[in-house]
């Protein structure tokens, strides 16, 4: 059969190592599948698939320093999964059976017990009788946290099949933005960074959730799962009628021929591995520092990360050796100067140094530049008014008949607060911003006293929003904004502790809102709401950073962090408040509610990068705007660059709709929510729509981001501003 496309150039400079124990993980894992009902009989392999398939090489190859007992017990984890995908697909896709499908992955969670003296169900199934054999011989060597972690990991794997399944019944393919979170969750990368773990050395607890290593297991993730794609996207598209895959989705949403959709695939990958790098050297060192890690702990991560790097390589190199995939004359292409052999497929000399930038890739309109273009930005260049895309937006936005009044009253609380005499904004820049206005907007119905509330929180964090770089970015003071974060989350106590004396402006306003906001919420929602804060002011140094070193980030961090900056979890958190009990919080964790939470906030969020492009970057010299980071990732001038989001923006809505019509009755059911849950629900999709309506809304009608108003209020920074605090809530207008 005549391959879709020619594979690309894949960046690759691990070379490939192979475990000397791989004979016995293969002899092991054919009689361990045969014993668990997976090959005679089981009507899904025979013995030669599973010879075929040969996962005992996959498993040498990804984790070559193990010792027999661990590789043989990994390479069973291995044949466990890919035997579940495989039994998924011929029973429940196959046949688009949802209901059995869902009935079928219910009863695997029982087979994952924490407490190893908790009884399980009898096996019905090979699936279930591998699971429960591979959990008791696994866990009792690892912490409760691991164990935590790596149940999660393998429930989302398991779970989103049914997200698979649904677009398959559908014929529905994804946004790229959707794909590549789902394709975490089903592809289980996430899940083998965990017994990345188990081989080399777990991470310490206290760090296991921090950015960097949260980083480090997604750029892995997203690196394995879209090389899968491009190595299988003959069996899964042309031969299995799936549609998760991500060649698939990119020829869709650009509607271009699949060596193109194939390229631009690639180059996403290649920065995912770019950015798992980046972090390994920059952020993971600062993270150490940060936490005090032992020198213990210091080698675990170091260990773990070293194991990820040997995954990445390992697997590639199954990749084009396994039958199970699509891999003519890859090793040709991959292997220069006649070199062959195990390794040798990071030999490539000339290929690295194109990706680092020293010699170009032919010119196309999906083909990366090179790493080092991420650094070569030329900041405040006159791009005139920023262009704004036809956007879809179904909903009509409401005002609350008590704008005005929280417009008089907004300004006299930030004289009080001091935010006003610290010379990053004045009335008239309050004025002009006029944050009652989106407000406003995002709750219609709110009372005067809730309506001030939301106004106060909105100006807080855009006030921030602007601080954090005229105060830090212009000194390049790192360390203090550093300082100054710490003092915020200081300005937020739990359990009753006092409140710090305020040193600015920033902290009085953060103290005076949490005292408010917080007065009637239960510990845990006090907790959340930190957290959300944490994040969104932690994420304000992650911006700095990259400012100093004038690195535009990579395109799938900065859609993640984007999130962080415009306190997407802040809003979440303000909106669930008066929701009560009657909605389980295992339906806010789900993948359902959370793909819609995302979708409007991506939507939201993209709305301001567009507005303030002109502001961004020809007045601020900034590099964090999605309409800059398209135009370096894909080589394309600003127009190009606006009709791609505007049409990532659309798409986003599109889900946003098919999400609340399709999916969510669907989870309603699978969790037989009562009428109160369900209508708290509906009213929580209602937020949502007045979310996104308000803030388009806000942006079309204040005075931040026009051309004449920027040329009149604009000024550089703040030379003499000695402490800062920041922070941002729902909303933050940049």
């Amino acid at each position: 059969m005549t391959q879709p496309f020619d594979l690309p150039h894949f960046y690759m400079p691990y070379p490939a190592r192979l475990n000397p124990h791989v004979d016995e993980a293969r002899a092991h894992s054919t009689e361990w599948a045969r014993a668990m009902g997976m090959l005679e009989g089981s009507g899904i392999w025979e013995q030669s698939d599973l010879d075929a398939h040969d996962y005992g090489l996959l498993c040498a190859y990804t984790h070559p320093d193990c010792d027999a007992p661990a590789l043989s017990l990994i390479t069973d984890w291995y044949v466990w999964v890919f035997f579940f995908d495989d039994h998924f697909l011929e029973i429940f896709k196959r046949t688009q059976d949802r209901e059995g499908g869902k009935a079928y992955l219910d009863r695997l969670p029982l087979f994952m017990p924490l407490d190893l003296g908790t009884a399980v169900p009898a096996p019905e199934n090979p699936v279930e009788a591998g699971l429960a054999d591979l959990w008791a011989r696994t866990v009792p060597s690892m912490s409760p946290d691991w164990r935590r972690r790596f149940a999660v990991a393998t429930e989302h794997l398991l779970n989103e099949s049914l997200w698979e399944l649904s677009n398959i019944n559908e014929g529905r393919i994804a946004n790229p933005v959707e794909y590549i979170e789902m394709r975490r969750k089903v592809g289980g990368a996430p899940w083998s960074a965990g017994l990345v773990e188990y081989a080399t050395a777990e991470v310490p607890g206290r760090v296991a959730t921090s950015r960097p290593l949260r980083v480090l297991m997604e750029t892995f993730a997203d690196a394995v799962h879209l090389r899968n794609d491009l190595f299988s996207y003959q069996r899964e598209v042309e031969e299995e009628g799936e549609n998760s895959n991500g060649v698939l989705v990119l020829e869709t949403f650009f509607g271009c021929g699949t060596q193109e959709a194939a390229d631009a695939v690639n180059d996403i990958l290649t920065s995912r591995l770019h950015q798992f790098e980046h972090t390994a050297f920059t952020e993971v060192p600062a993270l150490a520092l940060d936490r005090g890690l032992t020198p213990d702990e210091l080698a675990a991560v170091a260990a773990y990360t070293k194991g990820l790097q040997d995954w990445q390589s390992g697997g590639h190199e199954w990749h084009m050796r396994s039958s199970r995939y699509m891999n003519e004359n890859a090793r040709s292409r991959q292997r220069p100067f006649g070199l062959s052999g195990l390794g040798t497929s990071a030999a490539d000399v000339r290929g690295l140094l194109a990706d680092a930038g020293a010699m170009g890739a032919p010119p196309t309109p999906f083909r990366q530049r090179g790493r080092l273009r991420v650094y070569s930005h030329l900041p405040f260049q006159q791009v005139g008014p920023s262009l704004i895309p036809d956007l879809h937006m179904p909903y009509e936005v409401e005002l609350s008949p008590h704008l005005d009044g929280a417009r008089s009253r907004l300004t006299p609380w930030m004289h009080r607060m001091g935010m006003l005499q610290e010379g990053v904004w004045d009335e008239d820049k309050l004025a002009a911003y006029d944050l009652p206005l989106c407000a406003s907007g995002l709750d219609p119905d709110a009372s005067p006293e809730a309506l001030d509330l939301s106004s106060q929180w909105l100006s807080w964090g855009t006030y921030g929003d602007d601080y954090y770089p005229l105060v830090f970015g212009h000194r390049r003071d790192l360390a203090a904004a550093r300082l100054c974060t710490e003092r915020l989350s200081s300005c937020m106590p739990l359990d009753g502790a006092e409140f710090p004396v305020p040193a600015n402006g920033m902290e009085r306003g953060l103290i005076d809102l949490w005292a408010r906001t917080t007065a009637g919420m239960t510990p845990e929602q006090r907790r959340s709401l930190r957290a959300a804060v944490d994040d969104m002011t932690e994420s304000w140094v992650w911006e700095l950073s990259n400012q100093l070193q004038n690195r535009i980030p990579d395109p799938v961090d900065y859609l993640e962090m984007r999130r962080a900056t415009f306190g997407a979890d802040l809003t979440k958190n303000l909106c669930r408040m008066g929701h009560g009990p009657a909605v389980p919080p295992e339906v806010y964790r789900s993948g359902t509610v959370r793909a819609l939470e995302n979708a409007a906030i991506d939507y939201a969020m993209l709305v301001n990068d567009v507005f303030s492009y002109q502001k961004e970057i020809e007045y601020e010299g900034e590099i964090h705007n999605a309409l800059l980071v398209v135009q370096n990732f894909f080589g394309c001038d600003y127009p190009t660059a606006v009709r791609i989001v505007g049409d990532l923006m659309n798409q986003r809505m599109e889900q946003f709709q098919h999400v609340a019509a399709r999916e969510l009755p669907v989870l309603f059911d699978d969790f037989a929510l009562s009428q109160e849950a369900r209508e708290v629900m509906d009213g929580y999709v209602a937020d949502l729509r007045n979310y996104m309506a308000a803030i388009l809304n806000w942006h079309r009608n204040c005075r931040r981001y026009g051309a004449d108003d920027l040329a009149r209020r604009f000024h550089g920074f703040v030379p003499d501003l000695a402490s800062a605090v920041t922070l941002r809530p729902a909303p933050v207008a940049r």
